[in-house]
Parts: structure tokens; C-alpha cells; sequence
């Protein structure tokens, strides 16, 4: 198997000569920015996303909503969104970088447009899963062209509008596929109705995200199952009003920070921790009580504390999978073996996550083995070897993050790619951990 590794940028990752004692803001959402974004462009009126992130994902959604007509006007504090349509007969070529979120909630938005438009980016995103997606518009009524390939680059011949109505789709590979056909279904003529057949969806709650902000934008939705996850989503046809939308900080991006309390047996206070947020909060909270943390809310925000010991679990990550390799990390820290499952689709993210940690821990002296749905964790004493690999994934620079805290010497490799969701992450994560002795 190849991974291809990013050796741009190396960075020596801080160790940790005590326990942390940090109060860390974090970088807004991307997962609510670019959602927020798409929904603007939708809108009958304009809108106002404050407190974006700005990184390369959310440049390059804005890049993709500017080349589709909209005219985004940015200041310090917001963007401001002025809905537009491309000239009819137009060629648009949208930049898609890295970003699985462009790649899967645009094209239902070009289909609304009387554009040629083209999606194409880096290497990586060729492989990354958007069939489905392509496939159930089609079905809906769009008109489609990526040669058989059912992945990028393709190319979008707008109409000016799209039929809707019923579709199914497997969407084991990534909720974004459920996700992005919701997004512009309230522009569809008949609305949509989604039903997932295949193995359970990845990453619910980003649906569940989804279906909240299209309610807060004024859709009709509605999501139904047998089970305590729902397999069906319905989207009325209808006006979108945006607004003004709050983005909230990333929390997702909190792990490693969490995670570095968890470890040292520290305390660490991520600022403007949402009370009700659309993100995955909970779930966060509890694999990392399970593996000894423990957490408050207080006025200055969530405080999490290490409990001085780092517990081996069994847990399926399959809500929280952008956790997975800083989880994973900490594990290596434990008292005894983790097993993390349910991490199947990861292996079509940014990087084949499952071989890349396994693969890079077990350069420094671990003991982490592949399994056909995540990674199993034997504690083993780490040292520093060859600067470890990051594969062109903000996710696995956060891991190294979080070894390097008990692994003195580390090196990473490529971590200015951190700047796909967290441009300042390795000046906030030394910061935590103070001047260097």
C-alpha cells in the first residue's frame, strides 16, 4: 500500500516535563462554516456567517460559492454572503484542495446553477468517496459527467434547476453523502427523501448537524428510523433564510488538547465550550472519561483534568472518528490494551488513517495493529526514530502532537498541513505547554 507522505514542514513536537495547566481558545468549526456557507448561497437574501474559520477547507468553499455567483465580502469578525447565479452557459472550474466538504456539498448547488461546472483538486481527493452522491443526483434529476469513475474530477451541466424526489443511497463511506444531498434539497422541485441502506453511517451526528441548520435556516425536515439511528431524511421544498449564524469553536480540534490533560494528568480549559451545540460534545466527553479524565463547566468554559492514569478501553468511535488518531495516540500511554472500532471509512479520509497510525507508531517502538475497522493499542515504550509521517492529514499532526508529548525528540513530518482546519495549532499546543526548560 502506498500513503503519500507531505515532508513540506518538520516540527519538533514538545514534550511534557509536567502536567499542563492551559486555557486554549479554538479555531471555529469547519463542519458548521462550511455548512453555513453552502446554506447562505441558497438563501433568498443575504447572509452573515460570524466568526468563521479561516483555513484552507473554508477558503476553498468560499472559492467554490464565488465561482458558482455568490459574492462573499469578508471583514475581521464575519463574512457577508450575497446569493448569485453564474451567467447561463457559463464554464466554472471549482478548486476542490483536500476537502471532502466542498467535494459533497457543492455539486447539489451547481445543479441549481445554468453553469458547466468542473470539480477537480489534489491527488487525494480523487480517491475519497462522492459515487453515491453523483449517482442519487443523477437520479434526481441532475446531469452528470465523471466517466464512469463515480469519483473526481466531474463535471456538473446545470439546468437551472432539479426534479427531487425519492433516493437511496449507501452512505457507510461518509454522513457527508447524506449531508450534501440535503443541503440544496429545500431548492429541489419535489424536496428529497433520503433512505441509507448498507452498514451504519459513519459520523451521525454531523447529520443530525445538518438537519438543525437547515431547520434554524427555515427547511422542513424531518428524519425517521426503526432504530435509534435514523436511516431516512425528509426535506420539504421551500424559501432558506440563513440569517446571522454563530460559528462554534471546533471541538473536534479540541481533542489533542483534551487529550494532553488526559495524559500529563493536567488540567486544560477550552474557552466558549458550547452547552447546546451541534457537534458531537457528548460522545467527545465520554470516551475521554472512560480512558480517566473527568470534566466541569465553569465560567471561563470546559475544563478537563487527567486523573494521573490513562485506562485502556474498548470503544466504538464510529460518532467521534475525527477523535480517533489523537485517542489512539493516548492509548499508547495506557495501563493496558484499547481496541477502537468502527473506523472502516476512515481509511478513505485525508489519508488511510488506520495504515498511517499503525505504520507510524510502530516505527517508534509500538504496538498497534490493523484490523479491517480500526486499530488495536498495546502499551509499549515509545522513542523518537525518523520524523514521523503525516500523510498530507491534519489529523495525524495532532496525533504526533500528543506522542510527542511523552516521546522526547519527536519529529513531524509535513505538519503545515495542519493549516487544513487549525493554521496556528503547533504555536497554540507550545504555548500550552510553556517555555522550554
Amino acid at each position: 500500500m502506498h500513503l503519500d507522505n507531505n515532508q513540506d514542514r518538520t516540527w519538533a513536537s514538545p514534550a511534557a516535563t509536567r502536567p499542563v495547566s492551559a486555557h486554549v481558545q479554538l479555531p471555529a468549526s469547519k463542519s458548521i462554516t462550511n455548512r453555513a456557507l453552502v446554506l447562505a448561497a441558497l438563501s433568498d437574501g443575504p447572509a452573515v456567517v460570524a466568526n468563521p474559520l479561516r483555513a484552507r477547507d473554508t477558503a476553498l468553499a468560499a472559492g467554490a460559492l464565488r465561482a458558482l455567483g455568490s459574492e462573499i465580502d469578508e471583514s475581521r469578525t464575519s463574512w457577508h454572503v450575497t446569493p448569485g447565479q453564474p451567467a447561463s452557459g457559463t464554464g466554472v472550474r471549482v478548486d476542490l484542495g483536500n476537502a471532502g466538504t466542498v467535494m459533497r456539498f457543492v455539486p447539489g448547488l451547481a445543479a441549481l446553477t445554468s453553469a458547466t461546472v468542473t470539480f477537480d483538486g489534489d491527488e487525494r481527493i480523487r480517491l475519497r468517496p462522492i459515487g453515491p452522491i453523483l449517482a442519487a443526483l443523477r437520479h434526481l434529476g441532475a446531469e452528470i459527467d465523471d466517466g464512469g469513475r463515480g469519483a473526481a474530477p466531474f463535471t456538473v451541466h446545470g439546468r437551472g434547476r432539479v426534479r427531487g424526489g425519492q433516493v437511496v443511497v449507501d452512505a457507510s463511506g461518509s454522513s457527508q453523502l447524506v449531508s450534501g444531498l440535503l443541503l440544496a434539497a429545500p431548492r429541489f422541485d419535489e424536496g428529497i427523501e433520503v433512505r441509507h441502506e448498507g452498514p451504519p453511517v459513519p459520523s451521525a451526528p454531523h447529520i443530525a448537524m445538518t438537519v438543525r441548520m437547515l431547520q434554524a435556516a427555515g427547511a422542513s425536515v424531518e428524519a425517521a428510523g426503526s432504530g435509534a439511528r435514523p436511516d431516512t431524511w425528509r426535506v420539504l421544498p421551500g424559501r432558506l433564510d440563513l440569517g446571522s449564524v454563530t460559528v462554534e469553536p471546533d471541538l473536534s480540534n479540541a481533542g489533542p488538547f483534551l487529550a494532553a490533560a488526559l495524559v500529563t494528568g493536567g488540567s486544560v480549559t477550552i474557552a466558549d465550550w458550547p452547552r447546546d451545540s451541534l457537534q458531537a460534545a457528548g460522545p467527545i466527553l465520554e470516551v475521554l472519561e472512560q480512558m480517566g479524565a473527568r470534566s466541569t463547566f465553569g465560567p471561563d468554559g470546559l475544563t478537563m483534568r487527567g486523573g494521573g492514569r490513562v485506562h485502556g478501553i474498548t470503544a466504538d468511535l464510529r460518532d467521534v472518528s475525527e477523535l480517533a488518531q489523537v485517542l489512539t495516540a493516548a492509548a499508547t500511554m495506557a495501563d493496558s490494551p484499547s481496541v477502537f472500532t468502527g473506523l472502516a471509512h476512515t481509511r478513505t479520509h485525508e489519508t488511510d488513517r488506520l495504515a498511517a497510525m499503525a505504520k507510524e507508531i510502530n516505527a517508534l517502538g509500538g504496538d498497534v495493529t490493523e484490523m479491517p475497522d480500526g486499530l488495536r493499542i498495546t502499551p509499549k515504550p515509545l522513542h523518537a526514530a525518523e520524523p514521523f509521517g503525516t500523510y498530507n492529514d491534519h489529523r495525524m499532526v495532532m496525533a504526533a502532537a500528543v506522542l510527542g508529548l511523552a516521546v522526547p525528540g519527536l519529529r513531524v513530518a509535513g505538519a503545515s498541513t495542519v493549516a487544513k482546519t487549525f493554521p496556528d495549532f503547533t504555536d497554540v499546543w507550545s504555548a500550552m505547554l510553556g517555555p522550554r526548560p
